[in-house]
């Protein structure tokens, strides 16, 4: 087996061999075959390659030249633009050469003529002086001549003619004096009418009426029981809480709350309001609302202050003294509002300084804190100008303002012209008719007492009492009335009132006709 196992290996061996050789001889001629097409290839690269270079050398040798050209050309622009700009400048430089030659040809001779000129003036100044000197030998030879004829020296003429001129401008300037003074009067009278009229005018009539006692409208008088509670104790409880006596009276659906201060009486209305409208009214509960209340009058009491000031176009002023000013809301003076009446006053303040050329902020300023004496939180024995005095000047206030609200009253001196200004603000406010009155329904009634009068007459259609009742303005029916029947109407209507009614002052009656023609196109 292994004999025979021996031969086919060699064989196997012989023909491996055998393929191996044939095998490389193949490769052989392959790679030689391979090799002439690659070196065919590569001269035909390099002859494609050659082609395209001589090419791509024939194209930048073309677009150079053409670079060139365009660089030649712009250059040659440039060139020539500079050789037109030096041009135009040596023109222009040969035009200043010649402006400058004329001028100095120019200056040359107006130097001569100055020398000249310069000449002539020393000559005239020689002459002058000369004639200077004669002038003032003569003037002294004639007044020896005049010392010699009065008998005196020109220093005595001169003091006895100033002596005498000094009299006579004396007596000039007097006559002068006295007349401007009295021009001045006449005017000052007449402008100083024409200032407080303007001013009046201008301001808005205001009216705000306070009272000792508050009326508290109920829905029904089954809540009086409510309020007395069992064996009066609430209502003594609300009393003592706010210092407000509460009468319950006959009177229906209504109960009365009586306190010489307003805010006390606001207090207590808003408080009785606030019970009612809950339902539950005990002491305790009472004391609660009551203690609420005050915290609201106090912060509505410094909006009114602020809202005031701003309105008012007033800046800068003190925290405390804003609360003053909004307490003064509920506060009256012989009936007329406190707040209502000192922003009237800062009205008219400050128009009638801008009238006579002062500060009108500064005025007005003075015109609104004149009367915070008057609401103070203790009582004081100061008037109440002086008071309102030292709270101005604690907060820092400035000098013209705390003289005028010391000084409105006469108690101190003025000492800035603020000071008259307020005052007399003050009293026009205070006279202006139906401003101060002690019960509003009097007032209003006495209106519609004029009224009322105009309307008893026949032909009368209407009736206004206008400007605070001192004008009855009647409008008749031209039907009835014509103008002969109108002047008596008028006289009638002034008799009645004479006779029948008691009132400041006095009453215009006006009665008006018109007549009327209507007519319609259809």
């Amino acid at each position: 087996m292994e004999q025979m196992i021996l031969p086919i290996i060699i064989g196997v061996a012989i023909g491996l061999a055998i393929g191996y050789v044939i095998a490389k001889i193949i490769e052989k001629k392959s790679a030689s075959k391979f090799l002439k097409q690659a070196k065919k290839q590569a001269s035909s690269i390099l002859k494609e390659a050659n082609v395209n270079a001589e090419a791509l050398k024939k194209d930048k040798i073309l677009q150079a030249k053409e670079r060139f050209l365009e660089l030649k050309t712009e250059h040659e622009k440039v060139i020539l633009s500079r050789d037109q700009k030096i041009s135009e400048a040596e023109k222009r430089i040969r035009d200043k050469e010649s402006q400058i030659s004329q001028q100095l040809d120019k200056s040359k001779k107006a130097n001569l003529e100055i020398a000249q000129k310069i000449e002539d003036y020393t000559k005239k100044i020689d002459y002058f002086e000369r004639k200077n000197t004669e002038i003032k030998k003569l003037h002294r030879r004639q007044v020896e001549q005049l010392e010699v004829i009065s008998g005196l020296s020109a220093e005595e003429a001169k003091k006895e003619l100033n002596e005498s001129l000094k009299e006579e401008a004396k007596a000039d300037a007097m006559v002068f004096i006295q007349e401007s003074l009295e021009e001045a009067k006449f005017t000052a009278q007449q402008n100083a009418k024409k200032i407080i009229l303007n001013t009046i005018q201008r301001v808005g009539v205001e009216q705000s009426i306070e009272n000792c006692v508050s009326v508290f409208n109920l829905e029904s008088d089954d809540v009086k029981g409510r309020i007395i509670g069992r064996e009066g104790r609430n209502i003594r409880a609300i009393e003592s809480a706010t210092g407000v006596e509460i009468i319950v009276d006959d009177t229906p659906e209504a109960i009365i709350l009586s306190c010489f201060d307003p805010i006390r009486r606001e207090i207590a209305r808003l408080s009785l309001h606030k019970l009612v409208t809950d339902g539950r009214i005990h002491p305790a509960r009472i004391e609660e609302v009551v203690k609420k209340t005050e915290k609201e009058i106090t912060n509505e009491i410094i909006e009114v202050g602020k809202r005031t000031v701003i309105d008012l176009g007033i800046h800068g002023l003190h925290p405390e003294l804003v609360k003053v000013v909004g307490r003064m809301k509920y506060r009256s003076s012989y009936g007329q509002n406190l707040l209502q009446h000192s922003r009237e006053v800062a009205n008219l303040c400050a128009l009638m300084a801008a009238e006579l050329g002062l500060n009108p902020k500064v005025a007005k300023r003075a015109g609104l804190l004149h009367d915070i004496g008057k609401v103070p939180d203790t009582e004081s024995e100061l008037p109440h100008a002086i008071l309102g005095m030292q709270w101005a000047e604690k907060y820092n206030e400035k000098p013209d303002v705390c003289n005028a609200i010391g000084a409105h009253h006469d108690e101190i001196e003025m000492k800035s012209l603020y000071a008259p200004i307020v005052q007399v603000c003050d009293a026009i406010s205070g006279a202006r008719p139906g401003a101060r009155r002690q019960v509003l329904d009097s007032y209003i009634q006495r209106l519609k007492d004029l009224e009322e009068i105009a309307f008893g007459f026949g032909g009368v259609q209407k009736a206004y009492a206008i400007q605070a009742g001192r004008e009855l303005r009647v409008l008749v029916e031209s039907e009835k009335v014509d103008d002969t029947k109108a002047a008596e109407l008028s006289f009638n209507i002034s008799q009645k009132i004479q006779n029948d009614m008691t009132y400041p002052g006095q009453v215009r009656v006006t009665v008006i006709r018109e007549t009327r023609a209507v007519n319609i196109a259809k």
